[in-house]
């Protein structure tokens, strides 16, 4: 008797479930306001994501410029003719872009300084290379003003080139101007996170996620003008 009494009295208790697995389990964490990504805070998801939006649209930008480049019946510009400057009587090709290239370059070794030092709590050191950062990218947009300046000064237009190609000036000013735009936007952020670092409201909380997670734009930004670099002016 007693042996049923306890399998009737287990009959009875409440069954619990566990997560269901596979797409059901997911649409159930979701709706449940539960965390999708266990080990990944938002942030750090949110931007990935976003990062992986911006990929699809860059990839597209420099597919239809293969494209264009390869069925355009007239010649493409030379570029090393096309982006170079004359210093002290001598014809330099692609000088400004090698010391573009190598400022932005130079500024994903800051930018990963900042997030260790971040994570050390040293805030200080944070703030200026975070600072340091932002400068390479201002200093950045500030050489591409004058390589666009130039361009157009020479009579470059989306619509036309007297050098070859129409097609150079629309590709051109629309690649390197949105990623001189996804750098402008950069720059802004990372000053407004710096002093935000600086005047120590993470500290309060503890958390310097935050700084990491602007590292990972920063360097996807880097990435792509490696990928422009390529395409624009060594091809």
């Amino acid at each position: 008797m007693a042996a049923l009494s306890d399998k009737s009295e287990d009959s009875l208790a409440p069954v619990t479930e566990g997560p269901a697995a596979g797409w059901q389990g997911i649409a159930h964490d979701w709706s449940s306001d539960k965390d999708a990504f266990k080990q990944v805070p938002w942030g750090k998801a949110m931007m990935w994501i976003f990062l992986l939006s911006d990929t699809f649209i860059f990839s597209c930008f420099l597919t239809g410029y293969m494209s264009v480049r390869m069925t355009t019946t007239e010649p493409w510009p030379n570029p090393s003719e096309v982006f170079a400057l004359t210093i002290a009587g001598q014809h330099i090709p692609l000088i400004l872009i090698a010391i573009m290239t190598f400022v932005l370059i130079s500024s994903s070794g800051t930018m990963a300084m900042a997030v260790n030092y971040a994570y050390r709590r040293e805030r200080g050191k944070t703030t200026a290379l975070m600072l340091a950062t932002a400068l390479c990218g201002a200093a950045f947009v500030s050489m591409q003003a004058f390589e666009w300046s130039k361009l157009i000064a020479e009579g470059v237009r989306p619509w036309g080139n007297p050098m070859g190609a129409a097609q150079f000036g629309a590709t051109f000013f629309m690649i390197t101007g949105f990623h001189g735009l996804h750098v402008s936007v950069g720059v802004i952020y990372l000053s407004i996170v710096a002093m935000k670092v600086l005047r120590g409201d993470y500290e309060r909380s503890g958390n310097y996620q935050i700084v990491e997670i602007a590292g990972l734009y920063w360097h996807f930004v880097d990435l792509v003008w490696v990928f422009i670099f390529a395409f624009f002016y060594l091809w």
